[in-house]
Order: C-alpha cells, then structure tokens, then sequence
C-alpha cells in the first residue's frame, strides 16, 4: 500500500506533465463535431432501413443484424465524442457544447446537463470518494433498489448469467434513472438512489427536464419512423441500443470498481487503464486511458498515449493497467461491495477480498 508521501492529487500529475506535452494537445478538436454527425447519420440510414424490414422475406432478416452492430458501435462512438466534447475538447462555448451534446447524448437519453453535473462535476472532483455518486456502493448502505439492482446486474462474483446480459444493455439506464430521480428528489428527501447524494440548483434541474423532454421526443419520432411492427423495432431500435450501451459499459465497468475508494484524488489510485488492441484505440477515441483523462479531462484524446508513456515513465510502479480481459476476469471473481476503502464484501456480508488493485 502506497505511503502518505506518495499520494497526489490529479492536479499535481498535471501541473508536473503539462510541459511535456506539445501545445496542440491543448487546443480544441473539432474532429469530435464531425464524429458526432458521421454516427448520426449511421443512426437515422439504420432506422430508415429498419422502417422497410417488414418488407423483407424473413430468411433476409439476419442480413440487417451486421448493421445492427454498426449502429450500436455509433452509440458507443456517440457518447465517447460527446464526453469529451462536454468537457471543452472540441468546443470552448458552454451554450453550444450544451447543443451538440445534447444532440450527441440523445440517443442515450442522457441530458447533458445532468451529464456535466454528475460526471464532470462530482465524479471528476470526487473520484471514487464517498462523495462520489458514480462509485460502487458500500456495504453499510443497506439494500435499496440501487444497491438491488447492482447485485443483480453489475459484473461481479455473484451475479448470474442472465443478470449479468441484461444488465450488460441496462445498467447505462439505470444509472440514468437513479441519478436522474436523485435529482427530482432533492436533498434532505429520504436516502438517494445513487450510491452518493449531490447537489444540482433549480436552474440546472429545469434544463435537465427540459432537455429530457427533447430527448423524449425524439426517440418517440425514431419509435413512429420505424413503425410499432414488432421486428423492425426490435431489431432497429431496440438492439443496437442494447448492445451499444453494453459496449460503453464494458469500459466503464473497468474505470474503478477494481480500485480502492480514496480520500485524495489521486488517479493513480482510483482508476484503471486498460489495454486494448489498437484498432479498438482508434474507434473508440482511446477512452481505455482512463487515467490519463482523470489527469486530463479536456486533453485532446490523439495524445493519451503519450500521457501514457510519461507516466510508466515517471511513476510504473504505481500507474495500473491491465489488459481488457484480465480486468473482465478480475471483475467477475470479486464481490462488489465496498465494506472499506481497500475491502470489497458479497451481499451477504460473509466473504470478503482485498480490492485487487489497493495498492
């Protein structure tokens, strides 16, 4: 376990890296914007062809089930462009990030301001603290519906396997709805949903609900553009969503539920960094260096692997990473709980582990 001297907060990694970096790595991307347009226009071709799906014979079905995936990956791709654009990669304006973000996040029926205030606000600010809504819940929180709904979907040493498909395509959902009634709920309104309560004005709250309505609406014009035939919708709408989702989740399940909980903000501790094949790097925009962007959240993703490089120079006997199926491994033989920082307790309270990656 690391030593008092050696923990750090993300902001001293930064202040130490930035000059090593070029320039460029900190100007704006507007590569993103493109993206952002490029997999919307994979969506709408999907859910125009999926409209005419009645017409075809039924042995020509599984024909759309490749493009199907191609949609799903444009979801995934879709909420990697707009986490980054939301935090200032591509566009310095707040009123237009908030724009293309929510066109960007609509899809995932994730209203960007919700999005600004649960992810770049608390969860960068309170990386898998106590204070950190997106962290894993704790043993002593008892057993609401969140802490339920983890048990039966979230990888772990417990969960089964059709718990554990469904919830590769619905935890994205649930997430948004236990931070979304969390928000509704307010404070001081009986125990929150989500692991960790936060605090969101009555300004932001009405543009959450406004912007969910916009989203709303729009999935129920994709919904009436496709039709209410049952195929079509299934294999349209509903599947790529699903396995989309479940793509974003693969990664997002790894970022820290495999870490300790901490009180300093030291990304070194907190968060895991996979190793993926380079291909997956490219489409994905290197989300699997999740360390690098807790040191640097609005980094021009291209020069993540360089941030990489400094800091298995510097620091390689403390920066984790882990290939991508090793970290799934890891996962699924590991309870979920945390019963302390460095402690991780079945549902039941009667076995415990170590946090794999304490140190």
């Amino acid at each position: 376990m690391p030593s008092v001297s050696t923990v750090r907060e993300y902001q001293d990694y930064a202040r130490e890296l930035r000059p090593l970096l070029p320039p460029e790595a900190f100007r704006t991307n507007p590569d993103r914007l493109a993206l952002v347009l490029i997999n919307l226009v994979i969506l709408v071709l999907g859910w125009g062809l999926a409209h005419r799906l009645e017409r075809w014979p039924l042995q020509w079905l599984p024909l759309f089930l490749p493009f199907a995936l191609v949609m799903a990956n444009s979801i995934v791709v879709l909420l990697f462009a707009s986490h980054d654009l939301l935090h200032g990669n591509a566009l310095r304006q707040r009123r237009w990030r908030r724009v293309v973000g929510l066109v960007g996040l609509a899809v995932l029926w994730m209203p960007p301001t919700l999005w600004q205030a649960v992810h770049n606000r608390e969860h960068h600010g309170n990386t898998n603290a106590l204070a950190d809504p997106d962290r894993s819940y704790l043993e002593r929180q008892g057993a609401g519906w969140g802490s339920w709904i983890q048990h039966q979907f979230v990888p772990s040493s417990e969960v089964r396997p059709l718990g554990l498909l469904l919830g590769m395509g619905g935890s994205w959902a649930v997430h948004n709805l236990r931070t979304l009634i969390a928000v509704l709920q307010g404070e001081g309104h009986g125990p929150t949903p989500a692991p960790a309560r936060f605090a969101v004005g009555p300004v932001e709250t009405r543009r959450i609900l406004i912007e969910l309505a916009v989203i709303t609406l729009g999935h129920a014009l994709v919904i009436a553009g496709i039709g209410l035939a049952p195929l079509p919708l299934l294999l349209g709408y509903v599947l790529p969503l699903w396995l989309g989702y479940a793509g974003a989740m693969a990664y997002i399940y790894t970022n820290h539920f495999l870490s300790r909980l901490t009180e300093v903000n030291d990304p070194l501790l907190n968060t895991l960094s996979l190793k993926v094949p380079r291909w997956l790097d490219a489409l994905h925009l290197n989300f699997s260096h999740h360390v690098e962007h807790h040191i640097f959240p609005g980094l021009n993703t291209d020069y993540y692997p360089m941030v990489r490089r400094l800091l298995i120079d510097r620091y390689g006997d403390r920066y984790k990473q882990l290939p991508a199926a090793r970290a799934w491994q890891l996962l699924m033989t590991t309870p979920r709980y945390y019963r302390n920082s460095t402690t991780l307790v079945n549902q039941a309270g009667d076995h415990q582990l170590q946090v794999p990656l304490a140190g």
